[in-house]
């Protein structure tokens, strides 16, 4: 009898597991992966319990951590999991939660740039030893170990902080400068070309790593181009890689790496991607950028590549720093010759030679492939497959728009020649013969096509020559203003990404089209994924003279000591450049900072709107929104200084800051200000006069008036002859 009671109850419980399979199985498709964020690790929570019953309450059946993606408790609170919409909902409901979002996929976004701002080689890599304690962590694609860029010669094992570790391979290993890396891929989903390790078989992580920290590496060129000496902002600085990027960057691999890297121990965090997140607890470089901050941190960002229109901008948090892209004083030219012996300047990264040969060359509008019903309305932009072969073959194509050249090479063309191209367009490789001119040479060259039965043309190699209008920021460098908080100044500064020299994979095409064979192990590519690591190279420096320093003391001094740059060369002023053009030599010693702590940045959240109960969530502790604490926005002691009004309103406004001497002990500073006309901006006290290191001395700014355009620019310059700490000042309606 006992017998057959338990054999019915197993039938039962089969059943009930049955039911609850189907249950799961139906819902299955309507599931994607969420991340569940829950704030600062609390050490006295078992978090694998604690998961597991939040996750019994939201589904309404038995799981265990297995079925957890991710599981974040090194150095913050939360786990990834596959929920439905309105599991989500009820997830983001329960206690403890700050947030719950979609894991969304993020996109990635030196020989000469490091002289052009005036840093000098570091002098402890003059010498045969080389130490360094400054860990720069790298969240990208991975890295190229073997790139002399990365040789750990004269270096000395890592230091005893270091608590990560090196997920080494068969075709992967560390040294002592590579000391650290790790591969993320919660999802397990890899393509067949994806290296399951942390070589970097894109090139981009390979290229960034080394502008932060590359070792000097003499003779480094792309074919000859750029040839010069290439280094990194900081290169005796140890190099920790965590690649988060396999074609495409999720946001649950993005914050496994902030959970290892804070507790891994590095002191500079340098993140080259981005998405399009507009409120700091669900974007997860906000997330991760903030944690390393309270743990002395700082996050260097990239700000996104879609200029130049206003409201473009990425990685806006305030904790962390926001790097825009300039130029530098070296530009690319690639020249076409047509058979009339007329030459027009185009731009390339063409290192193809075809020893002045001309070819016969020919409008993609009159070769449409007629075959696939394609007409010369489409055949003119060269896209893949428009293209007629047999007109094209052995012939250079003249395109109405750039393109990657896939569309040109497939077709057999020779070479290629598109028009668009604006002053301030950046130079990129193309696998093939290939030259990006204006408008108006692009007519020029068709009105030549049109006036001989067999017009022909040759693409010489690129040249390079100096560019007198350096620096100004890039076309495609996203702008602000800062969309969570529209009165702090995004982005920070400006540092250099166009055309930048730097370390590559070789087995990476540098045209990043997989045709292309061309193994080079340097690479000249743009994008503010290479001002990003300017940024961290930089702040890398100043952390090595400066270790005590907050991350909000290393921006500060990064901030007021750029290079102010002009709105006329740089479209969106501020919201172009922030403070400036970064000066990492000056930045070293800046004379005063602007100081923010953690505390600072939680009274700025509730001034924001966010709740006690959200915040204590955020922080693990017993921070709370008072009227004590409940700073405003404006009072967030940041170096610069944004106001949104209306155009229509009158302006009145007062800012509260507090400076701190880093100077010389004795010294006094008077206040400049240049405002245009229709603002009074008034400094209160106007002279601050210190008598020792780290006194501290608070001032307020008044802005009054109205504003007659959309940007007004004005900056305050606290002066004392030896330093000029300056700040940025700008009023728009928005």
């Amino acid at each position: 009898m006992a017998g057959i009671t338990s054999s019915l109850s197993m039938l039962l419980l089969l059943s009930f597991a049955s039911i609850l399979l189907i249950g799961r199985s139906t819902s299955q498709k309507d599931r994607k992966a969420y991340i569940v964020y829950m704030g600062n690790k609390r050490d006295e929570v078992s978090t694998s319990s604690l998961y597991t019953s939040m996750l019994q309450d939201v589904i309404g059946s038995h799981i265990g951590p297995i079925s957890l993606l991710y599981s974040y408790k090194r150095s913050f609170h939360g786990f990834v999991v596959e929920l439905t919409e309105q599991e989500a909902q009820k997830m983001a409901g329960m206690d403890g939660v700050v947030s719950v979002f979609p894991n969304q996929k993020k996109e990635l976004h030196t020989t000469r740039s490091w002289d052009f701002l005036g840093l000098p080689i570091p002098k402890q890599v003059d010498g045969k030893t080389i130490e360094s304690n400054i860990i720069i962590g790298v969240f990208d694609s991975g890295i190229w170990p073997e790139s002399d860029s990365f040789n750990d010669k004269g270096f000395g094992p890592p230091p005893s902080k270091w608590k990560g570790k090196c997920q080494a391979s068969t075709n992967f290993t560390c040294n002592n400068k590579i000391i650290g890396a790790r591969y993320y891929r919660g999802n397990k989903l890899f393509e067949k070309e994806d290296i399951q390790s942390p070589r970097d078989s894109d090139g981009h992580g390979t290229h960034v790593a080394s502008i932060a920290a590359g070792n000097l590496v003499n003779m480094a060129s792309v074919q000859g181009l750029g040839l010069g000496t290439a280094r990194g902002g900081f290169p005796s600085a140890r190099i920790a890689v965590y690649k988060v990027c396999f074609g495409g960057c999720y946001d649950a691999d993005i914050l496994a790496a902030f959970d290892d890297a804070i507790a891994d121990g590095v002191d500079i965090i340098s993140v080259s991607l981005g998405g399009s997140a507009k409120s700091y607890f669900t974007d997860v470089v906000a997330i991760g950028a903030f944690h390393a901050m309270r743990n002395g941190i700082l996050t260097s960002t990239s700000i996104g590549n879609g200029g130049p229109n206003l409201g473009t901008i990425s990685n806006f948090s305030p904790w962390s720093l926001s790097v825009a892209a300039s130029t530098i004083d070296r530009k690319f030219y690639t020249e076409v010759r047509l058979g009339n012996n007329k030459i027009y300047e185009g731009i390339s990264i063409n290192t193809f030679d075809l020893k002045n040969k001309t070819y016969p060359i020919i409008y993609g509008g009159d070769a449409p492939n007629k075959k696939a019903n394609v007409d010369s309305s489409i055949s003119r932009y060269c896209d893949d497959d428009t293209l007629d072969k047999k007109l094209v073959k052995g012939k250079i194509v003249l395109c109405d728009v750039e393109t990657e050249g896939t569309g040109q090479l497939s077709a057999g063309a020779v070479g290629t020649v598109m028009q668009g191209r604006r002053p301030s367009s950046a130079s990129f490789a193309f696998p093939l013969p290939a030259a990006y001119v204006s408008l108006e040479d692009g007519g020029n060259v068709y009105s030549y096509m049109n006036s001989t039965r067999s017009p022909t043309a040759t693409i010489l190699k690129t040249n390079e020559r100096k560019d007198p209008y350096a620096p100004y920021v890039a076309e495609f460098s996203s702008r602000g203003p800062n969309p969570a908080s529209h009165n702090i100044l995004k982005p920070d500064l400006a540092a250099p990404g166009v055309e930048i020299v730097a370390a590559w994979s070789p087995i990476s095409p540098i045209s990043d089209v997989s045709s292309d064979k061309r193994a080079f192990s340097y690479n000249i590519i743009s994008g503010t994924s290479m001002s990003c690591p300017h940024g961290s190279g930089a702040a890398a420096y100043i952390k090595s003279l400066h270790p005590t320093w907050s991350p909000a003391a290393i921006k500060s001094a990064l901030m007021t000591t750029a290079v102010p740059m002009s709105p006329e060369e740089s479209s969106g002023a501020e919201f172009a450049y922030g403070a400036g053009n970064i000066n990492p030599h000056k930045s070293a010693n800046p004379g005063l900072i602007y100081d923010i702590d953690a505390l600072d940045y939680i009274a700025f959240l509730c001034g924001q709107g966010y709740s006690t109960k959200l915040l204590q969530a955020v922080t693990g502790d017993s921070s709370s929104c008072t009227k004590g604490t409940n700073g405003k926005v404006f009072d967030l002691n940041y170096p610069s200084f944004a106001l949104s009004t209306s155009s229509s309103n009158s302006i009145s406004h007062v800012f509260n800051r507090t400076v701190t001497n880093v100077g010389t002990s004795t010294s006094t500073y008077k206040a400049k200000v240049s405002a245009p006309p229709g603002l009074s901006i008034k400094v209160n006290p106007s002279v601050l006069s210190f008598t020792c290191l780290g006194q501290k001395l608070s001032f307020t700014l008044t802005i009054e008036g109205t504003i007659d355009r959309q940007i007004v620019s004005a900056s305050l310059i606290w002066d004392d002859v030896t330093f000029q700490v300056r700040s940025p000042i700008v009023v728009y309606a928005f």
